[in-house]
């Protein structure tokens, strides 16, 4: 793909950001403030993706918590919860679960405000109610225990499940992030620069809807590369502006509610067994992540692979690799 087309949407962004550093963040949030965000129109019903990307699995439309979260299943074997990041949703696992389900039976949801399952406008998206999503979820499907393979957004979700279900959580996998609370507390300019979109889209509502919310398919389908179906199945589930608002406000949470829970339970480590997989040449590489996560869990080992941030589309043969000696052991 020709990297000028994988800038656009940000090189726009810029150009929206500069003409709106010409007045006031408060004058900016006044203009929208009567604005309602416009989810566009959306198929009724998007195609299933196990034909295309998972064949053998099944689609499971459950009601959790008051919402649908869309999942996929497949294969037997002890279970295994796949947790996708953003702006992606369960296709992210595509080069992993069919492989992952010769052995283990593999659910890879959507989560709330992610492809398929529901968008709440105003609803929770602190990592406790996610977490609790996905345990009931697991429970609906039978599954008392299980193991969690996660990356980027889902990881945060998987941290906050072994914190709250530490006896349903056997073994998890935390790819390519740091605890969001550990960044909030050590932002400096070089974390500022690596971290710019987390302080973009954490702003007040409305003002990343309206600035890069017309850009969000764009900004979707990016995250695909080369590969085109699964960008654009990411750009039809969370290109619209209902998804990128629910975006957003998963991230917000970072920086309010789930600072709460997390001081809540600092001093509680996490003794679920833990495979923690990084890129370093991603934003987060910098980061010091054996000191930093050996404070978090108390049995973890360590993977450094040579990727940026989407280190299950860059590296898949690598990650299987990793992960199956360590969900066997």
């Amino acid at each position: 793909m020709n990297k000028s087309k994988l800038l656009y949407p940000f090189i726009v962004l810029g150009i929206l950001l500069a003409a709106a550093c010409n007045q006031t963040p408060t004058e900016n949030l006044k203009k929208f403030d009567d604005q309602e965000i416009d989810a566009g129109d959306q198929p009724e019903k998007l195609p299933s993706t196990t034909e295309t990307f998972f064949p053998g699995f099944e689609d499971i439309d459950l009601i959790i918590n008051g919402i649908n979260i869309h999942a996929i299943m497949g294969g037997s074997g002890p279970p295994v919860l796949l947790l996708h990041g953003a702006p992606e949703s369960h296709v992210m696992w595509k080069d992993l679960a069919p492989e992952l389900a010769k052995n283990y039976t593999v659910i890879a949801p959507d989560l709330r405000g992610y492809g398929r399952s529901d968008k709440p406008d105003k609803g929770d998206y602190s990592k406790r109610k996610m977490a609790q999503d996905q345990i009931d979820l697991m429970r609906k499907l039978s599954f008392e225990k299980f193991s969690v393979v996660s990356h980027d957004r889902g990881s945060h979700v998987a941290r906050r499940l072994a914190k709250d279900y530490p006896d349903a959580v056997e073994k998890m996998v935390i790819m390519d992030i740091i605890p969001a609370t550990y960044v909030w507390e050590h932002i400096d300019a070089n974390v500022a620069d690596r971290y710019c979109l987390w302080l973009f889209w954490t702003q007040d509502y409305p003002m990343p809807e309206k600035l890069m919310g017309p850009q969000a398919a764009a900004f979707a389908k990016m995250t695909a590369g080369e590969d085109v179906e699964a960008g654009n199945d990411y750009a039809a589930t969370n290109g619209t502006m209902e998804a990128f608002h629910a975006m957003c406000e998963d991230y917000r949470a970072s920086k309010s509610i789930d600072i709460e829970h997390d001081k809540s339970d600092s001093e509680a480590k996490i003794k679920t067994p833990s495979l923690v997989i990084w890129g370093k040449k991603s934003n987060t590489g910098n980061f010091d992540y054996p000191q930093i996560w050996r404070n978090e869990i108390e049995n973890v080992s360590f993977l450094e692979l040579d990727s940026g941030h989407f280190v299950v589309k860059e590296k898949p043969e690598e990650i299987l690799r990793a992960i199956t000696p360590f969900l066997k052991e």
